[in-house]
């Protein structure tokens, strides 16, 4: 294996895990979150909404981490994708290109962040309606 393969499989590896585990934090969230509407709907127990509240916020929270470090493991690979373009024409150099087009606000990074801010403030209003009930 060439230095070129190694810092390409192991950007694709986790880019793949990150969207990967952003998927499954969906999903998940939707079956949790069905959870508390039916729960609130056929007015269970106040303690059992704070729990369905903490347990959404600490789902938010680990699926953060989790995110943070995919993210990490990504940019340690863009100096070196960045080099390796180098000897390609200046078209082909995809993440330069994109690292001077690229805005702050359009990012899977802030977009994750985002989703991941509102479930966790989502989890913490349960839990608040919850305790105030």
């Amino acid at each position: 294996m060439d230095a070129a393969q190694l810092v390409w499989d192991h950007f694709k590896f986790n880019a793949e895990q990150r969207l990967k585990s952003f998927n499954f934090f969906v999903l998940f969230s939707i079956f949790a979150n069905g959870g508390v509407f039916t729960a609130i709907q056929y007015h269970v127990a106040p303690f059992v909404l704070v729990l369905l509240g903490l347990f959404l916020a600490l789902l938010a929270t680990v699926f953060g981490i989790v995110d943070a470090r995919s993210h990490q493991l990504i940019e340690l690979t863009i100096p070196a994708l960045k080099e390796i373009e180098g000897g390609f024409p200046e078209s082909h150099r995809l993440f330069a290109i994109d690292a001077e087009k690229q805005g702050y606000w359009i990012r899977y990074t802030v977009a994750f962040r985002i989703l991941l801010g509102i479930q966790f403030l989502f989890g913490l209003g349960v839990a608040i309606h919850g305790f105030l009930r």
